[in-house]
Order: C-alpha cells, then structure tokens, then sequence
C-alpha cells in the first residue's frame, strides 16, 4: 500500500530538467525562454528564483501538454491499518452500507478518517496559489489548486506568465482522465478567467451546485447575465434560455471570443449549458438522494462526447463538488463493472484537489444515494418504455414495494397526533412536519397553526401543491386561511359531495364566509362537459386587499370521458388569470390521497415528458409517499399514472403555459432566509413576510425608546451635577432627587446613539415682589408655549442607520425660565438629535417630570417586548424546519475544521471582492 502512495504522489508534473536538456529539441525550447525568466528575476527578486527555475515551473512558448495527475490503480484493495478496503459487489452494497451505519455511524467514521489522514500527509505543492498575485484569486485561503494537477491558462499578448492561473484542478472520472474540472465559485476578479477557461477548455457543461447567497453568507457570485449580453474579458456571454424546475435550473448561454479571427474552420461562438442545483441545504446534506440522482445523470449525459471536461464549482468548488463527482463514478461503475468502490475512488481524486468530499456527513451521503441507485435502477422512462410496463405486474408491484419503504414514526407526525389536532384529521393519511402547511397562528390558541395538508413538488416549484383533505364543518374556515395565507389562487376538488359527511364548503351567492381577518364572496359558475368551474373572492377586513380563486370541480376524476378530457382538465388549471400571482395549486378529494397526489404527478410528469422526453413516474411517486404516508394503497395506484400517462397527446405545451424565472435580489437588500427560498424556487408565504417586517419594526421602536432612557439617563447626570454645584452657591437647600428612578435606569440596556432634544421656552417673567421662587412654586409651561423645530432629514424606516432627527428648541426670556422636557413618543425611529441644554437651577420639576418620561417610556418597551415576543413566536412557528437548520449551522459554526488555516470574518457577505475571506461557516462542509 504504501509503495503504491510513493507511486501515486512522487511522479513529478514535467520532466525533470536534465531530461529536457537531453532532447534536442526540447533543448533549444529552454535556451530560448532563458532571457525571459532572466528578466522575470529582476523584477520579481528571489522569490521568482527559487519557484521559477523549479521544472515544475519552467515557462515555455506554448503552454505545456498537461501531463495526468499521479496515477494508481484505484480499483485494486488497498490495507489500511488492519482492514483491507475493496470494492463491493452491487448485490452486496446494501448490506456493506448498514454495517458502515452500525453503531452510530463508526465504521462510516473510521473510513472517512483514514482518508483525511492520508490527505494530510501527502504533502502536494500548491506553489502558484500561494503567489502573491495570485492569492487575491482565491476565494478561501486553505482551498488551493494542486500544481501538478491545475488547469492553465492560455496566455494573451502582453500578459504575465503567472497570469495563467485560475484556482481548479482537472479531477478524473470513471475510466476517463481530465473527466471533470472542480473550482471554486467566482469571484468578480475572477470572471474572466473562468470563461477564459470555459473557452479554452471546450466546455459544454458547467454544473453548479449552490445558491448564490446562503444563510446571508455570499456563496458565489452571479458569473453570468441576468439578462442580455455581458462581456468578462475577451468572452461575451448571453443569456439564450432559462429553464427554472423545482430542484435545478438550466440555462442556455451562447459564448463568444471577441479577439479570434473568424477563419472557416474556427468558430468564435458556441453554446454552454449551466446546470444549476438549487435545492442543495445550506447545511448538511439533501433529504433524499433521487433528485441528486436524477440531476447527476441529466447533467453528465448532457455533455457531447466531442467537448472537453465538465466543469463542476459549488463555493469552495470542493464538497459538493467532489460528492457530484463520486457520485456519476459510481454510477458508470455501477452500470459497467457491477461493483462499487467509493473509498478507492475518492481516495484516488483527493490526490488532484484538496478536500473533495468534505465533511463525513456528505460521505455518508454518497453511500445512502448508491444503495437507493441500486434498488430503484434506471427510473427516467421514455414514452415507449411507458407503453410498456403500464401492464407489467410484477415491475409496478417491485416499484410499489420500494415507493412505501418509509415507515414515519410518532416523531414525524407529532403535530397531526396532538389532541387538539386529532379531530382535525378525517383518515389515516397524516402530513409529515417537515411538508406540512402552516396557518397564521392565533396567540394562545394551542394547534391553530395545523391543517391537514402537505406541500408537494411538481415540475416547476418545491411547493407547487398542496395536498388537503375534504374540509370538515369545524375546518372550513381552517381551508380559506389556508388558501388566503398562502395566495393560492387555483383549487381543484376531486372528491364528490354528499351533503352529510363531505358537504359544500365554499359561499352560496347570498351568504358568505367570514372570519376576523377575511371575507370569502361566491361570484359565478361555469358548467364544463366533465367538470363545473367557481370563481370567489377572498377580501381582507383590514384593507383592501384582494384575492381572486378559482375553483375547478371534477368529482369524476381520473374516470372521465376519454383521456382527452384527462389532459384539457390539466391545461385548465394551470391556465393563469391575469393577476396570477404565483400561488400554488390547492388539491383536495376526500382524505388528500391518491386521487389528489395522482393528479400532481400526472400534471408534473406531462410538463417533464415535455421538456427532456422522459418521465419518472418513481421518483414522484416515492417522494410524495414520503412527504404523505399511505396516499398509496396499492400497486394498481401506481399503474394509473402509467396508464394515464401513455395517452399523453404532444400538443399541451404546458412548459410555455408554466415558465418561471429565477429571481435574483442583491444579497443587501433581500432578507437572507427569505432569499435562499427564492433562489430554490420555495413559495414564500405573504404573512411571513409581513411578520418579519413587524418584528423589523418593532426592532427599530425598541432601539428608539433604548435611546431615549439613554439620553434621560445623562439629562439626569448634568442635572445632579448642577445641582451640586447649585449647593454651593444657593442658601436654599434644593431636595430629593427623585431616588426610585436609579432602580429604573439599572434595567435599562445600554446604547450607542443617546437621543435628547434641547426644550426650553419663553414665559411670562416673574412678579417683582416674588423673590426667587421655591421649586414647588414653579408653574410648568404647556406644549403650546413651546415652538418646535423638526429636521428636514427623515430616514426611511427600514433603515436604522440613518434615523429622523427631531430637534426642538426654544429660547427663554429670563435666566429664571424653568426648562421642562415634554413626552415625546414619535412614530418613527430617531437618533443623533443634539444634546439636551439646562438653562434653570429648578432641578426638582425637571427631575421629578423626567421620571415620569422614563417611566412612561419603560411601559412603551414593555409593551413593545411583549408584542414583539409574541410575533416572533409565531413567526417561529412557520419557521419550525428552518430553526431546526438554524440549531444545526450554529453547532457546525463551532464545530472544528480540518481546514489549515482559519480566519474569522463576519462582513464575508459584503465584501465580495476579498480574496480570503475564509472561516470555518464559509468554507465549504455547509454544502
């Protein structure tokens, strides 16, 4: 084994130099590049020296033929430690994979240990990422590009030579070297050099696999146009098409080289597809490996046998990255050799890129996706494979017993099995927590936020259904917050009326329903051949918001006339009104079952059947199981979607009626957690949002009443300084100071922008037979002997960096004026005002009425508190899985790296453009 490392990692990248001096040739190539290295000394010093004259360095004409990296037969067993690792049989893996998962995990452990530790110590030269130009190419410092296995760039006129590096390595695939590229995510500085290398490289195929910005963190910049033409250098992109489905997004972009002569046999312009992954978490790994599967094998057989590698980049272009790669080995493995060998293939790969494959959790990953390849087989079906096995018994009933092989426990339904929610449920078919639909919660109303319903994916969106049962007496006004709250504005019933049990549930035209937030009005009803068609409207009792729905009504579905009518049923709905707004589709028969799941799949897999000529009938049915256990019963509810699906007539162009576009938001303005749903195509629901700016708000309200105790606090320091002083100089004795204010201000939080406004006004002076008179005989002035100044500088409310400033001011006639400072509560956050000016020695009044503020004032933010304690428990609520992914990049963030090198940078997110910024939560073990 370890003979076999020596052999893998001593092979030099070039010839060594005594070598090259032997040929004649090669000879008169070196002797011809030493004036130019000469000269490179001069101006770069010893560093140059030392690095350049290396052979591994040693610059000529044309870029050198890039030798293979360190070859060893990966196929072979190897020992480590005292276990022999080797390939597994297909028949066997299974098995293989429990025992790895045995005992939590350990031998998983001892695996991926016994990699990482072979890693570390082969030692391999990273010199050019480390060159001092060079470094600002890096998007993290510790993920660097191998020397002998780099990509090189092509040099141009007049550039420097160590200009030819861009941060990626050539990584092998299954019986094919120089199979893929891996890189990191680009860089602005680095846009160019990217597409450079795209060009040069003869790429067709990029496969990205991550969101541009996630949990806030920028991930990868938008290398690409969002619309138009963009030109990075000497390469002018354009954005041709863009495909948007529920877990990736293809685009079409046609590239062309600005600075090449068009010659007959040169072509300047040709065509690259961008497969980008978008429902990789941001942590961890997926929930279920067939959608990775299914894209891994879309993307790789997109990829012309005539182009050059794929290019594959997540954000340090090495976890995801290299689970992409070990993945589509694996597969060909799988198909060709019937065997599979994980270990010897990523232990091989590692020699040509750093950390590929990054973290144990991704490791683990590859296995689990392997085993469900092996057990499900090829699932894309052509339509005449369709044909086929619609009657093929014994497939449909092997496919049903692996659909249903998820058995959820109490822990995956706790919501649908509290008692409270118990009477909600009409079946056995309960929504699983992590797919279930929320409602607005009402405060104290324990279990007002469930439904029995489930977000399902279709073609286009990770939530293009929802799933419901029939609504029950005692849940009707459950479905319409359910249809309002999340802008649904398409329902389909399936289910048929039988005024006991699954009676009318929507408005007749002379009664409708109310609830405290919502009315819901009947407008009209069209009659069909096979269905009845109900236009409502949804109106909000606080404005005038309004939301129009459809209702289509097919009680005899999916036993309709002729297959025909099956289809025109499904371009109905998904007909768009003009206001649509990009709601999902409410699906309801009795219990939300197989009816209501068969139409999703159908409507999905006829858009699919359309965009690539291949259907997977498996992978929706098994992922809609999962999200709603029991909505199959039998293998004959598999068979009617093969049969439906076989009559399938070529002229729906559903794909053009259910075209989507890729929102992209600057990362400094868009929420981050609602902007990672965005880019993953997630529905994001109204009341969500509108929750979180409450609580923005309220923020802003809270940090404006802080500031205001602050500045009271210091009027109250300047007060019992001059009242001091005031001892020395007045016979009079001044009195208490108002002692119950210092319990009041130990409790208040400190701030950085005290706010104090200078108050003070002219009266009427004095009598002249009154002496100077005694605090109590002070008469306070009324608000409208004050003249207040308000500054023309008003900040929006959403941005608490640049606050209103509120000044008032008013001048005293006499020295003997008392100043007073009135309550004032504004209704928008203020800050930096001046700094309040004591212009009387009558601190009692003043003291006495500025603990009234504060006193005033702490009941305001407790109030604010409390209100904003209760929106955000509710926010929580809606947000119960993302919290959960919340808990889990906190305890990664903390979690130790194997990265070298670690360096804290909490302003990643705006500043795009540094070269190193690199943390241990920006690395790539987040996906």
């Amino acid at each position: 084994m370890s003979g076999g490392r020596e052999k893998r990692c001593s092979s030099p990248m070039l010839p060594a130099t005594s070598e090259i001096a032997s040929a004649t040739a090669t000879a008169k190539q070196a002797t011809a590049a030493t004036p130019r290295l000469l000269r490179r000394k001069s101006q770069r010093g010893n560093w140059f020296t030392r690095k350049c004259f290396h052979a591994a360095y040693y610059y000529l004409d044309d870029p050198p033929h890039h030798p293979n990296a360190p070859q060893v037969d990966w196929e072979v067993p190897v020992k480590i430690g005292d276990e022999i690792r080797a390939a597994v049989p297909v028949n066997e893996f299974a098995k293989h994979v429990a025992s790895l998962h045995a005992d939590g995990d350990i031998g998983f452990s001892r695996e991926y240990e016994a990699i990482q530790n072979e890693c570390i110590s082969d030692d391999l030269p990273c010199e050019h990422s480390q060159h001092p130009e060079n470094k600002r190419k890096n998007r993290y410092l510790n993920i660097t590009a191998y020397d002998h296995s780099r990509v090189h760039l092509h040099p141009t006129p007049g550039q420097k030579k160590n200009l030819d590096y861009i941060n990626a390595n050539f990584i092998d695939g299954y019986q094919k070297g120089h199979a893929f590229i891996g890189t990191q995510g680009p860089l602005p500085d680095t846009f160019d050099c990217f597409w450079r290398m795209i060009w040069e490289q003869r790429v067709a195929i990029i496969v990205m696999i991550t969101n541009l910005v996630e949990r806030g963190r920028r991930k990868c910049d938008m290398y690409w146009p969002k619309d138009g033409v963009e030109t990075y250098g000497v390469i002018q992109v354009k954005l041709i098409e863009e495909e948007v489905m529920s877990t990736y997004t293809v685009r079409t972009l046609q590239i062309k080289h600005l600075k090449l002569k068009k010659k007959k046999q040169c072509n300047t312009e040709k065509l690259v597809y961008q497969y980008h992954y978008t429902n990789w978490p941001d942590h961890g790994t997926p929930d279920h490996p067939l959608p990775v599967l299914n894209f891994v094998k879309k993307s790789s057989a997109a990829n012309p046998a005539e182009a050059g590698p794929i290019v594959v980049h997540c954000s340090a272009g090495v976890g995801r990255t290299g689970t992409y790669i070990v993945l589509d080995a694996m597969l060909k493995q799988i198909q060709q050799k019937s065997i599979v060998n994980v270990f010897g293939f990523l232990r091989h790969i590692r020699a040509q890129r750093n950390f590929l494959v990054q973290t144990e959790e991704q490791y683990i990953f590859l296995h689990d996706a392997l085993v469900e390849a092996i057990a499900s087989g090829e699932t894309n079906l052509m339509a005449e494979q369709v044909e086929e096995l619609k009657n093929c018994t014994p497939y449909l009933e092997q496919q049903y017993k692996n659909i249903i092989q998820f058995q959820p426990k109490d822990i995956h339904i706790a919501s649908a099995m509290k008692q409270v929610n118990s009477i909600k449920n009409r079946g056995a078919i309960f929504p699983i927590e992590g797919s279930r639909v929320h409602l607005t919660p009402k405060p104290g109303e324990d279990g007002s936020d469930y439904i029995n319903a489930s977000w399902l994916h279709g073609f286009r969106r990770l939530r293009d259904f929802i799933v419901t049962q029939h609504p029950m007496a005692h849940t009707i006004k459950d479905f319409w917050q359910m249809v309002w709250d999340h802008n649904a504005q398409t329902v389909v019933l399936l289910s048929s009326l039988d005024d006991i049990n699954f009676a009318q549930f929507w408005p007749d035209e002379a009664t409708p329903i109310e609830s405290d937030h919502y009315r819901v009005k009947y407008l009209n009803k069209t009659n069909k051949s096979d269905y009845v068609s109900r236009d409502f409207v949804i109106q909000s009792i606080q404005d005038d918001y309004e939301l129009t729905v459809k209702m289509l009504h097919c009680p005899s579905w999916p036993e309709m006339s002729n297959p025909n009518s099956i289809y025109d049923f499904i371009v109905d709905v998904h007909e768009r009104c003009n206001d649509y707004r990009n709601g999902p589709i409410v699906i309801v028969d009795r219990y939300g079952g197989a009816q209501a799941c068969t139409f999703c799949a159908i409507s999905s897999l006829a858009i699919e059947m359309e965009y690539c000529s291949t259907a997977n009938v498996y992978q929706y049915a098994k992922l809609y199981h999962n999200k709603r256990p029991g909505v199959w019963t039998s293998s004959e509810d598999i068979r009617v979607i093969y049969n439906i699906l076989s009559f399938l007539p070529g002229n729906l162009n559903l794909l053009k009626r259910t075209a989507l576009r890729t929102e992209f938001e600057d990362v400094t303005t868009a929420t981050p957690d609602l902007y990672s749903k965005i880019c993953s195509n997630g529905n994001v629901p109204q009341h969500v949002i509108l929750q979180q700016q409450q609580l923005h708000m309220l923020q802003l309200q809270q940090q404006h009443l802080e500031t205001q105790q602050q500045q009271l606090q210091q009027q109250q320091q300047q007060q019992q300084q001059q009242q001091t002083a005031l001892h020395e100089t007045v016979s009079t004795p001044t009195t208490d100071t108002n002692p119950s204010l210092l319990p009041i201000l130990s409790l208040l939080p400190p701030t950085v922008a005290p706010m104090s406004f200078n108050s003070s006004t002219p009266t009427p002076p004095p009598q002249p037979s009154s002496p100077t008179p005694s605090p109590q005989a002070i008469q306070m002035p009324s608000p409208s002997d004050l003249s207040y100044q308000i500054s023309p500088t008003v900040a929006n409310a959403t941005s608490p960096a640049t606050p209103a400033t509120v000044t008032a001011t008013a001048t005293p006639t006499t020295p003997t004026t008392p100043t007073t400072v009135l309550p004032i509560t504004p209704t928008i956050p203020l800050a930096s005002p001046n700094s309040l000016t004591l212009t009387n020695a009558n601190f009692h009044t003043v003291t006495n009425n500025a603990a009234d503020l504060m006193e005033h004032q702490q009941q305001q933010m407790l109030a604010l508190m409390q209100q904003q304690t209760q929106l955000q428990q509710q926010y929580n609520t809606h947000q119960h899985h993302n919290n959960v992914g919340d808990l889990l990049m906190n305890n990664a963030d903390n979690s130790p790296t194997t990265s070298p090198t670690i360096i804290n940078n909490n302003n990643n997110n705006n500043n795009v453009t540094n070269a190193a910024a690199t943390d241990a939560q920006n690395l790539d073990i987040v996906g």
